[in-house]
């Protein structure tokens, strides 16, 4: 049996200080927080070193993404969405508005996000409660050992009442962004 983890006790839950959204960014702003963080509940993690093949399979979709979204729609890439005690950066998102509207403020939902997992698979399922949470439409995952999409859909409170998973040449379909689909097959082609 694996060892309990000190955040799942509960006596160790009760004394915990976990953070606002606005202490994350006044930390931030005073150099106290490395910049490769990101916060996820209340609670700040640092954010993996980004391969080759993740920054590619992130640039691709950006480009992909990019080339088929609306006006009135932003992609971005590695750029934060704040909820109420998380501020996740996702590898790509589509928002509504443009550029100038997040001058002062991050979006707070998105119409999809996307996350490259490499070896972070778990880690990128655990931010679904956070999207969710924020009205994010649709979240999918990209899961590189198994080369497959994940699609998370319709939030309810911190869940995603659907989940799909794409494989082979399938294509992945956007229902937020209606005019964005692509196959496992097109992203892990050599």
């Amino acid at each position: 049996m694996p060892p309990v983890s000190m955040l799942d006790r509960p006596a160790t839950a009760k004394q915990l200080w976990p953070l606002s959204v606005e202490a994350y960014h006044a930390l931030g702003d005073s150099g106290l927080i490395p910049e490769k963080t990101e916060l996820l509940y209340g609670f700040v993690f640092n954010k993996m070193p980004k391969s080759p093949l993740h920054t590619f399979l992130t640039q691709l979709l950006f480009n992909i993404l990019q080339a088929v979204c609306p006006l009135g729609t932003l992609v971005r890439q590695e750029q934060p969405i704040s909820s109420q005690n998380s501020e996740p950066e996702p590898d790509v998102a589509v928002v509504l508005g443009s550029a100038t509207d997040f001058r002062e403020a991050h979006p707070v939902t998105a119409e999809l996000v996307i996350e490259v997992a490499i070896n972070t698979k778990d880690y990128d399922r655990d931010k679904a409660a956070a999207y969710a949470s924020a009205g994010v439409k649709e979240f999918w995952i990209v899961v590189v050992p198994e080369q497959t999409i994940e699609i998370y859909r319709h939030p309810v409170g911190e869940i995603y009442e659907t989940k799909e998973i794409v494989t082979g040449t399938v294509l992945a379909v956007s229902t937020s962004v209606p005019s964005f689909s692509v196959s496992p097959a097109v992203l892990f082609q050599n």
